[in-house]
């Protein structure tokens, strides 16, 4: 006979594996990144941020925020930012994830799954333009100057006239489509996450 004491340690296992597999999905579609039309080629397309709104929503927000930050420890092995690439995917990850995990808890439904992915796209568009502006194109500058990534900019739209001005016209429209992606897939495949995404409650 199984004894409450029993339940909470195979929730928590469940839980850790769940984590453990979106983890490394993540951080193997961090590789499968594609260059996108009218966007300079720095900026580059992935679906690294979609294991971890899964994992927020099968585990709460807390797991995929942990799914975000593994993801982005790992590519520290290969980065070429210096961590500061790392560190700005991480902060948009959970600002991205961290609305659908806290609605989905409070009301277990794809609306509200769906819900609070959408308002955490709009928010990470816009925290990507302070996130940018702020952390990561300085760094940026160290390796390439900060006129030749304008000229870049304006080589697809001529009327940009400064770097906050290419972030809000070209960065902020493409994050907030990325994670759109995100979400539509979500969507897609939310009735075949059930399962996955009950596992949970069934364990408790």
């Amino acid at each position: 006979m199984k004894t409450k004491a029993n339940k909470p340690a195979k929730s928590n296992i469940a839980k850790m594996a769940i984590v453990g597999v979106l983890s490394a999905i993540a951080y193997l579609l961090m590789f499968m990144e594609f260059s996108v039309p009218l966007m300079p080629v720095f900026i580059k397309m992935d679906l690294s941020d979609f294991p971890a709104l899964i994992g927020s929503l099968a585990v709460g927000p807390a797991g995929g925020i942990i799914i975000a930050l593994i993801k982005n420890l790992l590519h520290l092995t290969v980065t070429s930012t210096g961590g500061v690439g790392e560190l700005s995917n991480f902060i948009l990850n959970a600002v991205f994830i961290l609305p659908a995990g806290l609605l989905y808890k409070k009301k277990k439904s794809k609306k509200s799954a769906c819900g609070g992915a959408v308002l955490g796209a709009i928010l990470m568009a816009l925290v990507s333009v302070v996130s940018n502006y702020f952390v990561v194109y300085p760094v940026y500058y160290n390796f390439m100057p900060a006129d030749t990534i304008l000229a870049a900019y304006q080589a697809i739209f001529p009327g940009v006239k400064s770097i906050l001005q290419s972030l809000i016209v070209f960065n902020m429209p493409f994050t907030f489509v990325k994670a759109m992606i995100s979400v539509v897939i979500t969507f897609l495949v939310y009735n075949h996450l059930v399962p996955i995404l009950t596992m949970n409650k069934r364990s408790e």
